[in-house]
């Protein structure tokens, strides 16, 4: 493994700064305390880039071509900017390590695939002449925020177009897709820069991990069901009712179902942030339920108004978590078989979670002057076909 030795002040160039990978590196670099970034952008001079290049201490290469009017600027917008900026840094002596964003198209003969691989031949070439390190990345299909949609990510424009109500197309549901997300990127890329570390094929090509794969008809349904779960217009446009569905996606640490919905609400429309609940109101207060998970249970909303009692039954096995956050009340329990009454007076003043077993009967009085709000959990949604709720015994 390299040792790059870079540190916080160290200068590092970063060449397509602006572009959807360059933006999340730069925000990663700038909350981590790197204190001398060198942006590198189209608009910016050759003297500029000949500048950086003397100074740097790393180089992260994202700059690159991908979308010309004319094939010819595959070559001169990938190989050819890769060959300038590899014969500043000889021609100034600096033998920093280098590493670049390459695409899994450079295995393909095209001529974005072969502008790729001259870019990849390029850099491994320089690492051989002068000693730098260098680590060539290819890539798979980059989603996350701040991607461009309906430009080359088809989860990009998957993700804005659902969330604006707008529709997509989907050719071919079968066809399968290898996608990394874009902090896995920026966390491969750190790996290297920070300790030299990166995952090696046996062709010395660098990989990001992990990869995610999914089919195109299965990456569209996963996104329509988070624009069902908010309801609204994006869901009225999928053929609903617009009532919020409030699911909760699978959320396991580093599955992908929680990265494509965190990138899903990235494309949010800015007056769509926020989505109606469907209130139960009667006169004794309100029942709201904020969210359900197939594996983690429902969370709701109970508003009460002053003497009133909401409960009065017991379940088999599921169970709940009382929290009143705000207001006075008094929880009672009843072993079903026994006439012992056991009582918890809560309070928004203290906040105290009270768990409510099975085989109890338990129910909750507003014994303040406002109204009290209880929030409350259950280990499962709601099924009206199997309500695990029973009236109290005779």
């Amino acid at each position: 493994m390299a040792n790059n030795t870079v540190t916080k002040a160290s200068p590092i160039l970063i060449t397509g700064a602006g572009g959807f990978v360059g933006k999340n590196l730069v925000a990663e670099l700038t909350a981590r305390g790197y204190t001398s970034l060198l942006c590198f952008e189209k608009n910016d001079t050759p003297e500029t880039l000949a500048d950086y290049c003397r100074r740097a201490a790393f180089v992260v290469h994202l700059a690159g071509i991908n979308r010309p009017k004319d094939p010819s600027e595959f070559y001169s917008g990938n190989a050819g900017l890769t060959d300038t900026m590899l014969s500043l840094l000889e021609t100034s002596g600096n033998a920093c390590p280098v590493l670049v964003t390459s695409s899994i198209q450079a295995a393909l003969d095209n001529d974005y695939g072969k502008s790729k691989k001259q870019a990849e031949d390029a850099i491994f070439q320089h690492g051989q002449r002068t000693g730098a390190p260098v680590y060539v990345f290819r890539m798979e299909g980059v989603f996350g925020k701040w991607c461009r949609p309906n430009y080359n990510s088809v989860v990009a424009t998957f993700c804005h177009n659902i969330a604006h109500g707008l529709p997509i197309q989907v050719r071919d549901p079968d066809y399968e897709l290898p996608l990394v997300y874009i902090d896995d990127v920026v966390a491969c890329i750190l790996d290297a820069m920070e300790r030299g570390e990166a995952e090696r094929d046996e062709e010395g090509i660098c990989r990001i991990h992990p990869v995610h794969r999914t089919t195109l008809g299965a990456l569209a349904a996963t996104i329509e069901g988070f624009a069902r779960a908010r309801g609204g217009a994006a869901a009225k446009a999928l053929g609903t009712d617009g009532l919020p569905t409030l699911a909760v996606p699978e959320l396991t640490a580093g599955s992908f179902e929680k990265k494509l919905y965190s990138t899903y609400l990235s494309y949010l429309p800015e007056d769509g942030f926020a989505y109606d609940l469907n209130m139960h109101c009667d006169n004794r207060g309100s029942f709201t339920e904020f969210l359900r998970t197939p594996e983690r249970g429902q969370v709701s909303v109970n508003i009460s108004k002053p003497g009133i009692v909401k409960g009065n039954h017991w379940h088999h096995t599921k169970n709940e978590k009382f929290l009143v956050v705000k207001g006075e009340g008094i929880i009672r329990f009843r072993q079903i078989f026994s006439d012992q009454v056991i009582e918890y007076r809560v309070s928004g003043e203290k906040l105290q979670v009270v768990d409510i077993p099975c085989g109890y009967t338990h129910n909750i009085e507003n014994v303040g002057d406002g109204e009290m709000v209880t929030v409350m959990w259950a280990n499962e949604a709601f099924d009206p076909e199997h309500p695990d709720t029973y009236p109290l015994p005779v």
